[in-house]
């Protein structure tokens, strides 16, 4: 019984010092340094292969921005302006975006666009958020108004879509004073949420066929078969960025809190209770095949701190992103021999539909390859250290006004 009682001690002290070490360091200003000593000029610039314009890069460019507004450290703004610059032409056009194509992840680097209007003023980062901002306008939709994933994949919506569009539709709202464009926002979150949860789990399923006619769709609900874990994570991430850009006095902020409040339910009761982390399928811990995957635990991270720090969440999720951010630390990320850090265990790609043709089962979501360093992946993890660390700083500010009083 004692030596039974000392084994629990030493475990229960592991987990405090796994914990306060995953705090302590300064994890996402380490992955940067790993991006920009890998890719100084561009982010997708690989040997033999083209620059494009990303919603990879804009994942990783935007934790790069969350160090610079946390850290104020000016190389961190520099390194997005100029990965934007790559892109963002004199004249507002952007390089190699195809607005006729109407693919909704082209739209995601607009948040880093507007971002560095506001920043310097410059007026051709406008007139390249205006160019995105039209995209939406024609961009096609099902019959209740949701956007398609795609042009190529008609009446499809995805998970992944919603942070993909929504955030940078409800930022350029807010900056260029649009009220009307808010009920549309809310309408893409309420809409995927209608169509794709499932009551008994309360997870979202990767997407959905308004029209019922791809292979992978049921034919009752038009829902595809899965719950693949970084979809719903980019659901969740842009639940919490659209709502730093919604009025507080709007008639559907509450309802998109609500849905985050659900979702926040769903990703708590998925979370492996040893680990800390999220697996590729989120419903089918232990099954043949399947694995804890790096992307999806930081963006149900991310999500969840950021919740709890916007005050749209119960201070209660800490505790889960805090153990999820141990996991992911012990879990996925390495030094090298040169002293840069790695993120490891991230999945390449899932979608639906396509050639060759994806049909969302279990046997497919498990197969697709698993890469260190994707850059969704490493985008993912700055995020959510970025969240933890501003959540360590804000309950710190609260010990200190404490013990002062």
């Amino acid at each position: 019984m004692k030596s039974f009682l000392r084994l629990l001690l030493v475990l229960m002290v592991f987990g405090r010092v796994s914990s306060a070490h995953a705090q302590t360091t300064d994890w996402p200003a380490k992955l940067a340094r790993t991006i920009m000593t890998t890719w100084p000029d561009s982010l997708e610039e690989f040997p033999g292969k083209p620059v494009k314009w990303n919603y990879g890069q804009g994942v990783v460019l935007e934790g790069i921005k969350g160090l610079w507004e946390r850290t104020g450290d000016k190389m961190y703004f520099d390194y997005v302006q100029k990965s934007m610059d790559f892109f963002v032409r004199p004249d507002g056009s952007i390089h190699k975006y195809r607005l006729a194509e109407y693919n909704i992840d082209e739209v995601k680097n607009g948040t880093l666009i507007l971002f560095l209007y506001q920043q310097t003023h410059q007026e051709k980062y406008l007139k390249a958020a205006n160019l995105l901002r039209q995209q939406l306008k024609g961009h096609p939709r099902n019959p209740d108004g949701g956007f398609w994933h795609k042009q190529v994949y008609p009446n499809q919506m995805w998970l992944d879509g919603l942070y993909m569009g929504e955030p940078f539709y409800a930022q350029y709202a807010a900056i260029t004073n649009e009220p009307a464009a808010f009920d549309d926002v809310a309408r893409q979150f309420i809409l995927m949420e209608k169509h794709a949860r499932d009551p008994k789990t309360g997870l979202l399923y990767h997407g959905y066929d308004d029209a019922r006619q791809q292979q992978w769709a049921d034919k009752q609900t038009g829902r595809s078969p899965n719950f693949w874990g970084r979809a719903m994570g980019w659901y969740a991430a842009g639940l919490v960025d659209a709502l730093d850009y919604f009025p507080p006095q709007h008639p559907k902020r509450d309802s998109l809190v609500a849905i985050l409040n659900r979702v926040a339910t769903a990703i708590q009761r998925y979370q492996d209770p040893k680990s800390g982390l999220w697996y590729q399928v989120l419903d089918k811990r232990g099954a043949k095949g399947n694995y804890e995957e790096a992307s999806a635990s930081c963006l149900f991270t991310y999500a969840l701190a950021k919740g709890v720090r916007q005050g749209n969440l119960p201070a209660s999720y800490l505790k889960t992103a805090t153990k999820a951010y141990a996991g992911i630390v012990q879990q996925f990320i390495e030094t090298d021999a040169k002293g840069l850090v790695h993120l490891k265990g991230t999945v390449a790609v899932a979608g639906l539909g396509g050639k060759p043709y994806r049909d969302g089962t279990y046997a497919y979501y498990v197969q697709e390859p698993v890469k260190t360093d994707d850059i969704k992946g490493m985008g993912a993890f700055i995020l959510a250290g970025n969240e933890m660390a501003l959540l360590s700083a804000k309950n710190m500010q609260r010990t200190n006004s404490t013990m002062h009083k």
